[in-house]
This record gives C-alpha cells, structure tokens and sequence, in this order.
C-alpha cells in the first residue's frame, strides 16, 4: 500500500515512516523540514497521488515562540487541505492524530469532569493548539464518509526511550515533579506504541469516522495507586472506575478499551515494563 505521511522528519511521523516500510508499504514523506508545507495544497496533491492512505502527524504543537495563527493555520488550514487531498486522490482511510488536549484538561487546564478519562468525555479545549486540534477533528467528521473513513487518534505526551529515565531522575531530585506544578493522570505513550496504532488504524474496520484515546495501559507513577493518586490530587473529581482498578492498580486513568475493540490494539511499553527492565526482572 502506498501511505503519504505528513511530518514524516518529526518524532512520530519518522517512527510510523520506519515501521510501515518494515511491513512493506510504500511510504510517500512529507515534511517542512524538507520542503513541503502542508499548507501548499498544489504540492500536497502532487504528493498525495497514487496513495491508498495518509497518516496525519503534521503540527505546531504550540511551544513557546510560535504565534497562536501560525498554530491555527497549520493545524487547522493544513489539516483541511489534508482531507481534501485525500478525497481528491480517493484515498480510502485517513489516520490523524490528534491530541487529549481537546479534552481541555491536561497541563492544568482545569479538573476532569469525572476520572477515569473516557471517549465520551467533554472538550474544554482553551488553549489554541487544543482548540485548533478540536476543530480539526471536528472537520474530519463532517468529511468522513465510505469513500473516506477517518480515525482521530487522541493520545497524551509521547515517550521515547531516554524519557523513562528522565521522568525518574527527576522525580528523585524532586518527589513533589510527579504533580506539581501540574498533574498529567500519569499518562503517556510510547512512540513505538504510537506509531503501532497509527497502524493499525490504517487497515482496521471503520465505516466512516473514529475518534479514539490511545495512551500506555498503566500510569507512571512513584508509588501510588492510580486510585490514591485521584485521592490526593484531585480528591473533588468523581470517580467513575470499577472493579477494573482492583485488579489492576496502577491501570491508566484514560479509558482505551474502546481503542482495542475499534483497532485490535494493544499498547506493549509500560512503566512496569521500564521498572521491571531497569531492575533485571524483566
């Protein structure tokens, strides 16, 4: 199959890029730092034709330094002319990912209506990356349909390798790192998790439009329970889990089962796997 992947130079673009040549596929890249700008429609047709699927990784992700319409443009703008050029080369399945910050309750935006964090759960988007992923998603659904289905992909901060390790030396240095000065629900996802969901989104049944919450299946954590964690953070939020989290207490406080009955998903890197492989016990 030949996929064009959008930020293919950028942390997830390049990881879906490499696995999906390792599985056979043709890979079409395209990426500002190459020259190709999202935002060009012409040289994304070009690009686009031929293609059987595209991945969406391209972004502003909102860091200090760039302007809050240079954010909305790409994210925005560059997602619509994404679509079309899909439609336009009759493409059957786009994969875009997006973000939990259309949720509008990570990095401190505000509590949770209720934990665990599920598909159902409303956006309080008020940041304008948060916000323009929101709307973006928004657009994909009105343009979904049998010809084009769409998966959003929805997952927290990606993880690489060397991020294991540095979250726990942080953490050494400062306990208080883990919540202050705001809390993440301890989740995260690894980028080879990423890239294996990005996918398995490309080839799994959707008849039209999907927007999913992928995230590792436990949380990073010094100690605590996820349970004692909601407790001491955010004693106020209600509490919504079951006996799930009896059973498995450190399960990530972002619901992914619809993610696995969608997809046929299973994420593979956890904390305990990190823990149980830093300590030789894994």
């Amino acid at each position: 199959m030949r996929v064009l992947v959008t930020g293919s130079a950028g942390l997830v673009g390049s990881r879906v890029c490499l696995d999906l040549r390792q599985r056979g596929d043709e890979v079409v890249e395209y990426d500002r730092a190459d020259s190709h700008d999202i935002l060009d429609a012409e040289a994304l047709d070009a690009a686009m034709r031929g293609c059987a699927a595209v991945v969406h990784c391209a972004a502003l992700l909102g860091e200090p330094g760039q302007a809050d319409d240079d954010i909305l443009a790409v994210n925005l703008r560059g997602t619509e002319n994404v679509v079309r050029s899909a439609e336009r080369a009759r493409a059957r399945r786009l994969v875009f990912v997006s973000s939990v910050d259309v949720l509008g309750v990570f990095k401190g935006e505000r509590p949770p209506d209720y934990l665990p964090l599920d598909d159902d759960h409303p956006c309080h988007a008020a940041t304008v990356y948060g916000v323009a992923k929101l709307r973006a998603e928004a657009l994909c659904r009105s343009r979904a349909s049998s010809e084009l289905s769409i998966v959003c992909l929805r997952p927290p901060g990606v993880w690489t390798g060397p991020t294991y390790e540095w979250v726990e030396a942080e953490r050494h240095k400062r306990t208080e790192f883990e919540w202050d000065p705001f809390w993440e629900y301890g989740a995260f996802i690894d980028v080879r998790d990423l890239s294996a969901v990005c996918l398995r989104a490309l080839d799994a049944p959707v008849d039209a439009f999907e927007s999913l919450l992928v995230s590792a299946a436990d949380v990073t954590t010094s100690g605590r329970t996820s349970r004692q964690l909601v407790e001491f953070i955010h004693p106020q939020v209600e509490w919504r889990g079951g006996p799930e989290f009896e059973r498995e207490p450190y399960r990530s406080l972002i619901d992914i089962d619809r993610a696995r009955a969608v997809l046929g998903w299973e994420p593979e890197f956890s904390w305990a796997r990190f823990r149980a492989n830093r300590d030789g016990s894994g």
